[in-house]
């Protein structure tokens, strides 16, 4: 397989699969789906499907590249490009950014510093390689940015607004998902604005539980026994940690830094509100995972083994009879193809049955 040049820790998605990531369904509206412009414009205009349909529409190969750290390469996507509405719309001098809002149960929306929008050439998109596009992937009707990681891509878009002062989007604001989202500087996630004195008493306590400490630094460190249920350790970096017999249950993980942790006996299970670990795009590279459990966790772009066959420079985990993994996780890795490669290649490891317990 040749060569492909991917945004730093990214790895190919198998061929035809397209992972759902977020909510699956839309809020649907009463009536007909509509898609408002508004804000700091001359002219206010709202479209019905038809009407955007019935513009000029364009195709174009775009990468998805995901945050949680597996890429779709050329990915054919048919709709309007934004610039032409912008344009009819006449944004005002004073406008500086445009937000797109989701007809969505939380109200998902992004947003982009104008000039950004306009130079990435985004794409109101109505099809993806030919096909409309199915709900749970934004249809009818969603925004594609090229060049940004694909939550930078709302799905089944209602509004565009355009504003004076940026305003963050869903993910943004109650994620700490990174504003700018280049995927080639790996503009993931943000830190939680922490004191050093507060990081300090958690770390002393080894008692995560419920914290926002996203980002935080605690490669090396001696924490057996860490308390990190319902945690939210976004990009935490734990390299080189010694993390034995530690509780991960409901946590967030999503981009965690693991490589050579030992998480000998730790668990990544539901916890007991019936929050699932989620684990998406971690990198477990190198990690001592014997006796570990992973029972309901999302494992979507996690890392266990090389993401290229010709990887020689970095160990995969160290898995045997004791490290414990549900169906339902085993089957979020089809999405990448190397690593269920690696977890059938080590033959002694266990697939937990349904009723199996952390």
């Amino acid at each position: 397989m040749p060569f492909v040049l991917l945004p730093p820790s990214q790895q190919l998605v198998a061929p035809g699969k397209w992972p759902v990531v977020g909510e699956r369904t839309p809020l649907f509206p009463d009536g007909p789906w509509t898609v408002q412009c508004r804000g700091a414009i001359e002219n206010e205009q709202t479209w019905s499907l038809d009407e955007l349909r019935g513009l000029p529409q364009v195709s174009r190969l775009i990468d998805i590249h995901c945050v949680t750290r597996w890429s779709r390469r050329g990915v054919e996507f048919t709709g309007v490009p934004l610039s032409g509405l912008l344009d009819h719309c006449r944004p005002l001098p004073s406008a500086r950014f445009v937000s797109f809002v989701a007809h969505s149960d939380r109200g998902h929306s992004t947003s982009l510093p104008l000039s950004v929008a306009r130079d990435a050439d985004l794409l109101i998109a109505f099809e993806a390689d030919g096909q409309q596009l199915t709900t749970e992937h934004g249809g009818p009707v969603r925004i594609v940015t090229p060049g940004r990681y694909f939550y930078k891509s709302l799905k089944w878009l209602t509004r565009i607004e355009l504003l004076t002062e940026d305003r963050l989007g869903y993910w943004e604001a109650n994620a700490g998902y990174h504003n700018a989202a280049d995927p080639w500087k790996e503009e993931r996630f943000l830190a939680a604005d922490l004191d050093f004195q507060s990081v300090r008493q958690f770390m002393t306590s080894r008692d995560f539980a419920g914290r926002d400490l996203r980002g935080v630094v605690a490669s090396g460190m001696d924490l057996r026994g860490l308390k990190a249920t319902g945690a939210k350790l976004r990009d935490a970096h734990f390299e080189g940690t010694d993390l034995r017999d530690s509780s991960f249950d409901g946590a967030n993980l999503s981009g965690a830094h693991m490589e050579r942790a030992n998480l000998h006996g730790s668990t990544f299970c539901t916890d007991a509100n019936g929050l699932a670990a989620d684990l998406e795009g971690a990198d477990f590279r190198g990690a001592d995972l014997r006796g570990a459990r992973f029972l309901g966790a999302s494992l979507f772009g996690a890392t266990f083994g090389p993401i290229d066959p010709a990887d020689q420079t970095s160990s995969p985990a160290v898995i045997d009879s004791t490290t414990l993994i549900d169906r339902a996780g085993l089957t979020s890795l089809e999405s990448t193809p190397s690593q269920l490669r690696f977890f059938r290649s080590a033959t002694i490891w266990s697939v937990a049955s349904g009723v199996a317990q952390c």
